[in-house]
């Protein structure tokens, strides 16, 4: 009997990617593809679903050559994906909601920050439902963005006859089921999965009535668990496309940083004991509880947002590594660097890291090069604790140097800021009773050894990584396992299929150090969060 294979596809800000996996969680093979993005100012940011599909159908296709492995052995499919606004006409044909008019542009991306006023007064109105996003709705989440979109392009939104997670588009583009998984719409859309169920009053209070008139037909109105198989499986058509057979279950997907949740918290101990840690272009912090915990600052909590039958709380930076990448990019020496990475063969941070460590006896030791320099890394706000879209970044101590050996004292620096982000955001979770054990990390930015201790030593909790290379790729194909019924539930899924690898602890001789960086990164942030003009 052939051993069953499972597919997991995940589509971050800049690519598509797919992988296959064993019953054991191991991979196989995988395969990325790059999409398209349109950036306007500060703020705009879209995509385009015809271009997406067509790279998960490319990377699909190459991933299965790759594996040399028989399609018939695929024997369910799972999606990830950021949580972006994918709006259809009633013909399910791509919508336009850019300016430019350009109907491949359909996609408000979720670091799109359009909405920030559409935000600000559902805020101000303090609905019973914002509970459950910490008591303060982001312009990253959906409403906001719907109301912009029904207040500045009223025809688009008149027209539009579908608006979907990206997540759930994928799941409908491979099924033709159009149900929603109870973690997009619950974490990004107000959906009270703990009562199965959306709030009209909520929709009628901020001028969105008419999805509650027409019984929200057009943002979903079957919710389901994440994993939960969709439709008759994968259709003929979309089938074709990727190269597969037809009827391969599809399960109900996740937002992409759920999956790197997904991929991550089973591998040891308790679900309840991790904090699921994704870093990537932005963090996603992810804890599971088995009951309610109410976090100010913190969204959630989320009923089966991630584990089915536990409840999340989720918070994170708006800017993670696209922080960093944002820092480095002002220093003098950027280009110099870039052009030795390059020669190199490396990304721009991994060679900075391998400059740091070798000008160290131990990683932990790495922080003593950033003496005197603090950075605040809040480019794009604050997520959690402060819930804050107009907060700031802030690089203190600079001098005049504009050598390379400054501009990795700026890296660490920076580093440094996104631990003791971290840090406040389980610090507060902490106070609420969600305390955690340990961080399991994930995303491409968190794969350093040098990023891993400075969390560790940062935040003073241990990091696991896990033993597979792509984490969210394998939550995705957990949820295919799911799907396809190889394992009874999730909890089974995920102990069988992930594993831990290497261990972070604390440096216990660091610790004054980051000690005072901490109180001096909590006094910056203060004080420009105070700051008038």
């Amino acid at each position: 009997m052939t051993e069953p294979i499972f597919l997991g596809i995940d589509v971050g800000t800049g690519s598509a990617r797919a992988g296959l996996f064993d019953a054991a969680g191991h991979m196989l093979s995988s395969a990325k593809r790059d999409i398209a993005l349109w950036r306007e100012g500060a703020d705009i940011a879209e995509q385009s679903s015809d271009d997406i599909w067509s790279a998960v159908c490319a990377a699909t296709r190459e991933a299965v050559a790759g594996a040399g492995t028989d399609p018939a052995a695929i024997a369910g499919i799972g999606f990830d994906a950021t949580c972006s606004l994918v709006v259809l006409d009633r013909d399910s044909q791509p919508l336009s909601v850019s300016a430019s008019g350009n109907n491949r542009r359909n996609i408000i991306l979720w670091m799109d920050h359009r909405a920030v006023a559409q935000a600000e007064r559902i805020n101000a109105q303090g609905h019973p439902v914002l509970r459950y996003v910490g008591n303060v709705i982001s312009p990253e989440m959906e409403t906001p963005k719907l109301l912009w979109l029904r207040e500045n392009m009223p025809q688009a939104y008149a027209d539009a006859g579908q608006f979907f997670d990206l997540a759930d588009y994928l799941s409908w583009r491979a099924t033709g089921d159009p149900a929603r998984s109870s973690c997009t719409v619950t974490c990004k859309w107000t959906y009270l999965a703990h009562e199965d169920r959306w709030d009209p009053d909520y929709f009628r209070s901020i001028g969105l009535g008419d999805l509650a008139d027409d019984g929200f037909v057009r943002i979903g109105q079957r919710v389901v668990a994440p994993g939960t198989p969709l439709g008759q499986g994968l259709t003929a058509d979309a089938a074709a496309n990727l190269g597969l057979q037809a009827g391969i279950p599809v399960a109900a997907g996740l937002i992409d940083a759920h999956a790197g949740g997904i991929g991550t918290v089973g591998m040891t101990g308790t679900a309840e004991s991790n904090l699921a840690y994704v870093f990537g272009t932005s963090s996603c912090t992810m804890t599971t509880t088995r009951d309610p915990v109410f976090v100010p600052g913190v969204w959630g909590p989320y009923f089966q947002a991630m584990v089915p039958g536990m409840w999340l709380n989720e918070g994170g930076q708006s800017a993670a590594g696209a922080a960093i990448e944002q820092l480095l990019a002002f220093h003098p020496a950027a280009g110099e660097a870039e052009a030795a990475a390059k020669a190199a063969g490396q990304p721009l941070p991994v060679w900075l890291a391998g400059r740091a460590a070798g000008r160290v006896s131990g990683l932990s030791q790495a922080v003593s090069l950033a003496r005197g320099l603090h950075v605040v890394p809040e480019f794009l706000g604050n997520r959690a604790p402060f819930a804050d879209p107009h907060a700031r970044a802030i690089v203190a101590g600079l001098g005049m140097e504009r050598d390379i050996d400054s501009l990795v004292a700026l890296y660490v620096a920076g580093l440094c800021g996104i631990a003791y982000g971290l840090r406040q955001i389980i610090d507060a979770q902490d106070k609420a009773g969600a305390p955690v054990d340990r961080i399991v990390i994930s995303g491409g930015a968190g794969q350093l050894d040098l990023v891993r201790q400075l969390l560790a030593d940062g935040t003073g909790k241990t990091v696991l990584a896990s033993e597979a290379t792509e984490p969210v790729l394998l939550g995705s194909a957990i949820l295919g396992a799911v799907a396809s019924g190889t394992f009874v539930d999730m909890a089974r899924a995920m102990a069988a299929m992930s594993r831990p690898a290497a261990e972070y602890q604390p440096d216990a001789a660091a610790s004054p150090v980051h000690e005072a960086r901490f109180a001096t990164f909590q006094a910056l942030q203060a004080t420009l969060r105070g700051a008038k003009g």
